[in-house]
């Protein structure tokens, strides 16, 4: 592989790849974007034709090219796992779309078709990039709110039909074959994998609760995935809190985590000014400006792509392997038991 260019290749050219992956690999001088593949064959070439590049007939078609490096991910949800692995068989590197995958045995294989071929697998879990989550991390770790006690999560928006490209009531985010579920595979996935990578430790129980509150198709009926998720997670070190996905915060978006501590509370993206407000016991706020959340609506670089592009150059692991993202999955599978069997599952014993 070439030390200062890495060529890449882009499987999906909807909203995700237009508004994060495309345009960061652009901005980076050592990636060079190869090419391109959609299903929606203008698509791509109205991509092509603003970023160059070549248009792809097949994924085949561009897994065939030695020349690819690497290729991004961003298909529908229920595709991630065989694009991916079919991908790594090929020989190239993956930087894959969350959620991983739609089953924990789907992503269990990805992860060993990475291993067996020697090849990075990265999963777009951009939370773990988020300034004021990797300061967060440093201050927790210098023990600012004392031992963590609980936290509670949030991630919620108006909805994934004003976000898509194929906007509306028939955004294939509603159409349970091509994503499984709802928000929490959109937004819950994210807050899981936050939580376990600040608090430094992995779900063990859980209890959740998913359901469809509000949203409709185009025929009026209420769409087939969950468009809310609370789950209680309880960690192997003892922290317990919740982490709550939504489809339906029509007012305002609220991607905020706050964290309760034997010294103070930390919060997280909760206040509109500063990005992390620390409060002690004795009442004194301390107050971090470093930058504020992504949202649908203010898109600014994830730092993913970066990320990925850095680790092939230095031939090292990736801040969010895939590896490391399997426990988050776990989670997300066991809140789906969790809710389909009205009871807590213990993550542990399943091993």
């Amino acid at each position: 592989m070439d030390n200062k260019q890495i060529n890449i290749g882009i499987i999906g050219c909807g909203r995700i790849a237009q508004t994060r992956h495309i345009p960061e690999y652009a901005s980076n001088k050592n990636a060079n974007i190869l090419g391109y593949f959609d299903f929606n064959k203008q698509r791509a070439e109205e991509i092509a034709k603003e970023y160059g590049g070549k248009v792809y007939e097949s994924v085949e078609d561009m897994l065939s090219d030695n020349d690819i490096d690497a290729v991004s991910v961003c298909v529908t949800n229920s595709a991630h796992a065989s694009i991916s692995i079919q991908a790594l068989n090929a020989g190239k590197n993956v930087l894959c779309e969350k959620p991983m995958a739609t089953s924990l045995e789907d992503s269990e294989a990805m992860v060993l078709a990475a291993k067996k071929n020697h090849k990075l697998l990265m999963i777009d879990q951009n939370q773990r990039f988020a300034k004021a989550h990797v300061r967060a991390k440093e201050l927790l770790d210098k023990d600012t709110i004392g031992k963590v006690l609980t936290f509670k999560s949030t991630f919620g928006h108006g909805g994934p039909e004003t976000w898509s490209v194929d906007g509306g009531p028939n955004t294939w985010f509603f159409d349970k074959n091509k994503s499984k579920y709802g928000s929490i595979f959109d937004l819950g996935v994210h807050k899981i994998d936050l939580v376990q990578y600040l608090l430094d430790s992995t779900v063990n129980n859980v209890s959740a609760r998913l359901t469809t509150l509000d949203k409709r198709n185009s025929t009026g009926n209420l769409i087939g995935v969950d468009d809310n998720a609370i789950s209680i997670y309880e960690l192997n070190n003892g922290i317990i809190g919740t982490v709550t996905s939504s489809w339906t915060y029509y007012g305002e978006e609220d991607n905020s985590t706050i964290i309760y501590g034997s010294k103070g509370i930390m919060k997280i993206y909760d206040d509109p000014t500063y990005s992390i407000v620390v409060i002690k016991k004795n009442g004194e706020r301390i107050l971090y400006d470093i930058d504020q959340i992504q949202t649908n609506d203010n898109q600014t670089k994830s730092g993913v792509m970066d990320e990925f592009i850095n680790s092939l150059i230095e031939k090292r692991t990736p801040k969010s392997d895939a590896e490391s993202v399997i426990n988050s999955m776990r989670a997300v599978f066991a809140s789906i038991e969790s809710n389909e069997t009205g009871k807590r599952v213990s993550i542990s014993e399943k091993k």
